[in-house]
């Protein structure tokens, strides 16, 4: 008997030695994959993560979270994930939506309390669904950082800031109805954006170092972003600009514009990936649901405007060609110089994120998300299920 328990506890070792091997294996071939793709741009850093089989399966830091200082990028920095904080705002949305606070085809006005309607077509309301959708109408040229800008009273070029067509007639993608949403939030909760985001999305998951408000965090991990600007590297300080004196004042439902719900995540690439893991698994990670399976499912699916050309759903993307021969669900990032992606396969339970905070290509045209993201899925999803595609 002692022998044939040696024998079954050396196989297990021989396993665990297999799969450890195999593991490093994977590892390598990733680093080599990314600066393969490195190769191809200057860059300042990098985070990627990789999920697969439902479970975190890479992850590394490339280069320089600091060009003054010289220091490398940690696991637990944080970065300003620019657009993909969309996920988190119309997540919120939906939330509410589930507690019967309004619906999706409701006219945004009944909550705002003021007229949001295109002088063009003072008939036709702007929906909470349009607002998701980036089918409202409503353009970022009269600027998104400011709700003033909707106001005749205020603003009297307020007409810019609506396109020369219907809502819900065509897709164009827009800021201001991402920061309007985040009024809309505060109106039906009755509280402060980021304290909401916080409180029903980020501690629910155990995510406890990301969030909207810069000063609620601690600074000595954000990763500094940089744009290349005739051929130097300069830092764009305002990604982390202190809002608290600007909150003195705080109005629920007039101020939100001050955490970017449009874009002010600030979050590490680590964490980013447990909440993809979340969105890939509708709405609920670990036995706490975030959001239904059925919302989920109702913002995986795009929604075509009256021209018929969108692949967007509600907050979130679907493409056809970050990665060639495959349909993945995500979104990407870009503001300050800094560049992200987060894309996922709800069904194959495979899904990559990706930030840098600086990059630009030698030559050429900037592709890195699409390289990156691209590299990964050529790593740990294609060997696996299917003949390799657009090698490395």
């Amino acid at each position: 008997m002692k022998k044939i328990n040696l024998f079954i506890l050396a196989i297990f070792y021989l396993f665990l030695a297999s799969c450890n091997s195999k593991t490093e294996k994977l590892n390598r071939q990733a680093d080599e994959a990314v600066n393969t793709v490195l190769e191809k741009y200057n860059y300042v850093g990098l985070a990627v993560a990789v999920v697969s089989d439902n479970k975190l399966v890479y992850s590394n830091e490339f280069g320089l979270r600091n060009i003054e200082n010289q220091e490398k990028i940690k696991k637990d920095d944080l970065f300003r994930i620019a657009s993909i904080s969309k996920t988190f705002t119309s997540s919120a949305i939906m939330q509410l939506c589930e507690q019967g606070k309004f619906a999706l085809d409701d006219d945004i006005i009944d909550a705002l309390g003021y007229n949001v309607r295109n002088p063009r077509f003072p008939d036709a309301k702007i929906t909470y669904r349009m607002l998701l959708s980036h089918t409202s109408g409503l353009s970022d040229a009269e600027g998104y950082f400011n709700y003033d800008i909707l106001k005749p009273e205020i603003n009297p070029n307020y007409a810019n800031a609506y396109w020369d067509y219907a809502p819900g007639d065509k897709y164009n993608y827009c800021n201001l109805g991402f920061n309007l949403l985040g009024a809309l939030i505060e109106i039906h909760s009755e509280l402060r954006y980021d304290v909401y985001i916080r409180q029903n999305i980020l501690l629910p998951l155990g995510i406890t170092d990301a969030g909207f408000n810069v000063d609620s965090l601690d600074n000595n991990k954000f990763v500094s972003i940089y744009e290349r600007r005739d051929s130097v590297w300069v830092e764009s300080k305002d990604a982390y600009k202190s809002r608290a004196a600007e909150m003195e004042n705080y109005t629920l439902g007039k101020n939100a514009v001050l955490f970017s719900p449009t874009g002010g995540m600030k979050i590490s690439a680590l964490n980013l990936a447990k909440w993809m893991l979340c969105r890939m698994n509708y709405g609920t990670l670990n036995g706490i649901k975030i959001i239904s399976e059925e919302s989920s499912k109702l913002m995986f699916t795009p929604v075509e405007p009256t021209d018929g050309k969108s692949s967007y759903g509600l907050g979130i993307m679907v493409s056809k060609n970050m990665v060639a021969g495959d349909t993945l669900i995500g979104h990407t990032g870009g503001a300050y110089g800094l560049l992200s992606a987060m894309f996922f396969d709800p069904e194959k339970k495979f899904g990559i994120v990706m930030i840098t905070n600086g990059s630009s290509p030698k030559k050429g045209e900037n592709e890195i998300l699409s390289d990156v993201v691209t590299a990964m899925y050529n790593v740990f999803y294609a060997k696996k299920y299917r003949s390799k595609i657009n090698a490395y």
